[in-house]
């Protein structure tokens, strides 16, 4: 397949980009700035939207876009970094999908990041595709993400919404914060600890990814999170042991409150996430649990 893609300087989109080199597809990438190291044979074209248009030639006979392209939550959330989580997700996705409208010939499939802080803190309500969305500021955004998202439905596309979990792997996403303190003993629970994580593998996410190119779902959102979630308890007692240190310390939720302001909400919220869709269409999880996902990025 030839596959059009943008945010490929991100976490996942770097490993994303090299698995779709490995399978032999055909990669095109959308970036605001020129790359070196690429794989053989991977097109760039400057895209820095609002400002610049992406060209054309960067969908001409693709099959299916990928658009991973949006600022990180994790920071504190003001509301100058307010502004520009919306506009990196919100303004990019509608002008990606204006530049589409434009072609005479469309790629059939879109696949669009999104997150599952879609669902809001929702206790121990187990969600799946057909859940509501929740409330608050990442609930809201992502709401209005796969809004614009979901406006290449009308030009005869099927558009799925990738709501992501927290992803682990060692060179971005969620984990390589963690181990410095857990690994000198002084790892623990955030808050209860009973809030529920909803977490996957990088291989498992780059894998879900690839399957869905293939796998003719209809348009709607897809939940790429691990299929046993886990209580953020759990998560650390499960991370300590991994690493051989104990995992005991709490951090109180005042002080994350106090550190990280609004965003901290997405650190204490509950979201017992399951991939009822991914897994309906035949995709097999190599690590559905937790300690084995965490021993083959540690050990």
């Amino acid at each position: 397949m030839r596959i059009t893609l943008s945010g490929a300087t991100g976490f996942l989109g770097r490993h994303l980009v090299e698995r779709l080199c490995k399978e032999g597809h055909s990669v095109c990438l959308l970036t605001r700035r020129p790359l070196t190291g690429l794989p053989n044979g991977v097109e760039t074209y400057i895209w820095n939207p609002p400002r610049v248009e992406p060209a054309p030639e960067a969908f001409e006979n693709s099959d299916a876009v990928i658009h991973l392209a949006g600022a990180t939550v994790n920071q504190r959330w003001t509301e100058e970094s307010k502004n520009l989580l919306r506009s990196s997700r919100l303004d990019s996705t509608r002008a990606l999908v204006q530049a589409i409208s434009t072609l005479s010939r469309r790629p059939s499939l879109l696949l669009s990041a999104s997150a599952t802080g879609i669902y809001g803190n929702r206790g121990d309500e187990t969600l799946t595709e057909s859940s509501s969305a929740g409330d608050g500021f990442l609930a809201d955004l992502s709401v209005d993400w796969e809004r614009e998202a979901n406006l290449a439905r009308s030009l005869g596309m099927r558009v799925q919404c990738l709501r992501t979990g927290v992803v682990l792997g060692l060179d971005g996403g969620a984990l390589p914060s963690m181990l410095p303190v857990f690994r000198l003993g002084i790892g623990g629970r955030l808050g209860s600890g009973q809030q529920w994580m909803s977490w996957i593998h990088l291989e498992d996410w780059v894998g879900c990814v690839l399957h869905l190119l293939e796998a003719n779902l209809p348009s709607g959102p897809v939940n790429l999170t691990a299929p046993q979630p886990v209580r953020n308890a759990e998560f650390t007692t499960a991370l300590g042991k991994t690493l051989h240190r104990p995992a005991f310390l709490i951090v109180p939720e005042l002080a994350l409150k106090l550190l990280f302001g609004e965003m901290s909400s997405v650190l204490l919220g509950s979201q017992r996430v399951l991939p009822e869709l991914i897994l309906k269409s035949g995709y097999g999880f190599r690590y559905q649990g937790l300690e084995s996902g965490l021993r083959s990025l540690l050990q």
